[in-house]
């Protein structure tokens, strides 16, 4: 029957006084066939009705579908009522073509060809109508149509690509051609290649440059990314990218702007010469562009442009077996010292200014590619405080003849290591960049010579001569007459880092290293010693000492020069690095954006990638500055994504670099916190396993949240702890997890006990092996939970039996042994909640097991009289699960139902 109601006789009062009543005229339609009904309201005066005609006509087809014929009546009805004069008829008729064109697909054996026959040449004829809504609305369905691939290729070549194209003509409406160019490219990835490029191409690159109408401009802008990766890099190269230079410098700055969203795509597209030579230098002139707004759509593709360098041979991830990173391990007590030594002169002269949240001198200003010289030295180096005992030792050392000892080294490397960048960087280097004339005026080198220290392996190995607290004092009084030279000021900024960095070095110097040997202690006391409340300066002061232990990373204070030097590679053009270190200086939050630090920290990872490991010390002190920002959400996008940056940067660097920062994420907010508990697992897995184990003792703190509500984040901590368990002994579990999992046991909320209950039982697969510890842990479980004076207490403990038999955490004999007998008390439990979860375990788990079924078991008795007593249990619920199998009712889908509520 059809949903048609007509009112048609209601159009007019002569009407409504020949209509004897309502039932009257619904019975008269009763009377009608479905096609009668159509040609009677497709011609009705009302438009309401005829709005239910387009509506209704699905219906109709679906009335009719057995008869052949009358389908094809239908579909030739709808083209009476797609000249409907009324738009609201139109646009109602064109929402529902896409539903009918399934139909038809789905009936094509008895309606062949309708669609294309009767239903396109209505979308394609729409897209022209001269009503908005219309417009759009065919618009829609011809997409729809397109994904779902309902219109077949020799109908979109002949039918609708001809039509779009006319539609973009020059002489063609403004609003029409821009929505056709919009449609042309969102559909160019729909029809592919061939397509695309014989029909869309030419018109495409027209559009472009069309002088009168910037929003056709725009539209082609925006998606010029997608045509890019239709019609591959010869195309783009050929044809495209003179067009995209052109929209790059176009006089509206929507057009730029777009062309900046779009770049990363459009670099895609492109060889790596092109991409070089080319792309880069255009991509610049969009960040120094006059529109702010522009800038800030350039500098948040930034990262993702640079992405696009990226290439096996310059990613990195062969060093982890590569030659590049054998040397790490050279003369060093530590993995963490030696995993950042290619920089290790880079952290000096302008650190302190940085934490004071000011800019040495020559910082960049503007966007101009031409300051990037300057922009190298102001990037932002937050990690200070950690090179000035070394560098004030490399003073010493070369006036007293260190350089002997520095060619004494090289004479031990390989010629061909001799020129890598490591060794480079790796010892010291005699020539200072000091006022050597100032320092002797002021009587600053110690007339003794240094005492040098062996190492706690027992080499011998020459350690930087310390100053004192007095010396450095004596030092910077000495240079202060001379402040106004801005390198004498950088020196007494370094020495006033050094003076504070004193006074941090022996209450830290266990913070976060690996312990160096095996004597004394409790090994399961607070792994990282003492607590720090301020993030930041345990992050520097971290960095001392991964830093200044080390005599051959020390060096002088660096000129600018000096500075560039350490930040330069070959894998990308120098100043797209210039321009990405950039986004952390201040500044550019308030000439660009104020969230482009956010925008640096979520391409980092990225740009990482791009560079190598080879290549973090020119992204180390940038992340440094991105995990001290005062934004939370900067730090929250590290947090999330520091265990992919780990596995990038390889163990070594991960030990040295990130951990600190790590850890410093530890103690922020819950914003942040949750992006390291995410992904906890992941990060962890890749410390060595000495590192791994101190952050056992710190596992409890994620019980404490900012808000108790917070229940998601205690439950993605029982989920992180899952997976956790493979990372650590049986010992380490049952000493560290086990509290944590029975506490979220307890929880409040429904989902984190559930959740913890899988903890339980794996805990349990986990201690097994070891009888002792597996006896405790059962014991203790019996305690807690079967002797629980609560009754969710006494149900968890159902269920954490019925997982550990289900999932095989425990063998049969020992879950007799100890779990058998206490679950079984449970039938004369109170509650009958407690005692319904019995039932379904004993009938779903343990019956199911052939070893209790077996008559020689001696639980066999038990387990029968139990299971005969919940059969005659007077909760009828009990009595039903323990007399039959319902095998609907699993696990899995009674946990949420028969647990207490939420709260």
């Amino acid at each position: 029957m059809s949903l048609i109601v007509g009112v048609d006789d209601y159009s007019s009062e002569s009407d409504v006084i020949i209509i004897p009543s309502a039932l009257d005229f619904v019975s008269q339609d009763e009377m009608l066939t479905p096609l009668g009904r159509l040609d009677k309201y497709v011609a009705s005066e009302n438009i309401f009705n005829r709005q239910m005609v387009a509506r209704s006509l699905l219906d109709t087809l679906k009335a009719v579908s057995e008869d052949e014929r009358d389908c094809i009546g239908v579909l030739e009805r709808v083209g009476r009522l797609a000249d409907d004069s009324e738009p609201s008829v139109r646009a109602e008729l064109m929402e529902q073509v896409p539903h009918i064109a399934i139909f038809c697909q789905e009936n094509r054996p008895s309606i062949p060809f309708a669609f294309s026959k009767y239903l396109l040449p209505i979308v394609v004829r729409y897209l022209a109508d001269q009503n908005n809504q219309v417009r759009k609305t065919s618009q829609a369905a011809l997409l729809v149509l397109l994904e779902q691939e309902l219109i077949e290729r020799g109908d979109i070549e002949t039918l609708v690509c001809p039509v779009l194209v006319d539609l973009t003509a020059p002489d063609s409406n403004d609003d029409v051609k821009t929505e056709a160019m919009a449609i042309i490219c969102k559909m160019a990835p729909m029809v592919g290649k061939d397509i695309t490029e014989r029909l869309f191409l030419p018109r495409f690159c027209e559009m472009c440059c069309d002088c009168r109408m910037f929003h056709v401009r725009k539209v082609c802008a925006a998606n010029f990314g997608d045509i890019c990766s239709v019609v591959g890099g010869e195309a783009t190269e050929e044809l495209l990218l003179p067009r995209f230079f052109q929209l790059c410098s176009d006089n509206v700055w929507g057009v730029r702007k777009a062309c900046a969203e779009c770049f990363m795509t459009v670099s895609s597209s492109t060889s790596q010469e092109v991409r070089r030579t080319k792309l880069s230098s255009l991509f610049i002139s969009l960040i120094s562009d006059p529109s702010r707004w522009v800038r800030q759509a350039a500098f948040q593709s930034l990262g993702q442009f640079i992405s696009t360098f990226a290439s096996p041979n310059s990613v990195g991830q062969y060093f982890r077996e590569g030659e590049e990173e054998k040397p790490l391990n050279l003369d060093t007590t530590d993995p963490s010292l030696s995993a950042n030594t290619d920089d290790s002169q880079r952290r000096g002269d302008d650190s302190p200014v940085r934490t004071n949240g000011n800019h040495v001198e020559g910082c960049l200003q503007q966007d101009c590619i031409s300051n990037h010289a300057q922009g190298d030295h102001s990037e932002g180096e937050d990690g200070g405080f950690c090179r000035t005992e070394e560098e004030m030792g490399v003073m010493d050392v070369a006036e007293q003849g260190g350089g002997e000892q520095t060619a004494e080294a090289l004479d031990n490397i390989p010629e061909q290591e001799l020129y890598n960048s490591f060794h480079f960087w790796r010892l010291p280097i005699a020539e200072m960049d000091l006022d050597m004339e100032l320092l002797q005026q002021g009587e600053m080198v110690p007339e003794e010579p240094p005492c040098y220290v062996s190492s706690s392996q027992g080499k011998a190995k020459a350690s930087a001569p310390v100053l004192d607290r007095k010396q450095l004092e004596e030092l910077i009084e000495n240079l202060e007459p001379h402040i106004d030279d801005p390198d004498v000021k950088a020196q007494v900024d370094v020495l006033t880092a050094a003076l504070r960095a004193t006074t941090m070095d022996s209450n830290l110097e266990d913070a976060f290293l690996e312990p160096r040997d095996s004597q004394g202690g409790n090994h399961y006391d607070n792994p990282f010693g003492v607590e720090m409340n301020c993030r930041v300066v345990m992050r520097n002061s971290t960095l001392q000492m991964h830093h200044g232990d080390d005599s051959e990373l020390s060096d002088s204070s660096f000129s600018p020069e000096d500075e560039k030097k350490s930040k330069h590679q070959d894998v990308i053009p120098q100043a797209l690095l210039d321009q990405y270190l950039s986004m952390t200086d201040p500044s550019r939050a308030q000439t660009v954006d104020m969230e482009i630090a956010k925008h640096c920290a979520y391409s980092l990872p990225g740009v990482a990638m791009t560079l190598g490991r080879q290549n973090w010390h020119c992204l180390r002190d940038t992340y440094e500055t991105l995990a001290s920002d005062m934004q939370w959400k900067v730090r929250r996008t590290l947090a999330f994504s520091i265990h992919e940056l780990a596995l990038i940067l390889g163990d070594q660097l991960t030990a040295a670099d990130l951990v600190p920062v790590f850890n410093g994420f530890l103690k922020d907010l819950d914003e942040v916190r949750v992006g390291v508990l995410k992904h906890l697992y992941h990060f962890l897995k890749l410390l060595h396993q000495d590192t791994r184990r101190k952050y056992l003792y710190q596992l409890q703190e994620f019980l404490v949240t900012d808000n108790s509500r917070n229940w998601r984040f205690r439950s993605e901590l029982a989920e992180q702890l899952v997976l956790l368990l493979e990372l650590y002994s049986g010992q380490d579990v049952y000493d560290y997890l086990r509290p944590l999992a029975f506490s979220l046991c307890l929880d409040r909320v429904s989902s984190v006990r559930w959740t913890s209950y899988k903890l339980v039982s794996e805990i349990i697969r986990k201690v097994a092996s070891c009888q002792a510890l597996l006896a405790d842990f059962l014991s203790e479980l019996v305690e807690k939970f079967c002797h629980s004076p609560k009754w969710s207490g006494r149900q968890a403990f159902a269920f954490i039996c019925q997982l550990a038999i289900e999932d095989d955490c425990v063998s049969l004999e020992q879950f007799s042994e100890h779990l058998l007998a206490p679950l079984l008390q449970l039938a004369s439990d109170p509650v009958a909640n407690v005692r319904v979860l019995l039932a379904k375990t004993i009938r779903q788990s343990l019956l199911e097991r052939e070893y209790f079924l077996h008559s020689a078991n001696s639980h066999q008795e038990a387990l029968e009289q139990t299971l005969v007593a919940l059969q005659m249990d007077l909760d009828k619920d009990v009595k039903y699960f323990a007399s039959v199998h319902p095998g609907s009712t699993r696990l899995s889908e009674d946990a949420m139902s028969t647990t207490s509520s939420t709260y």
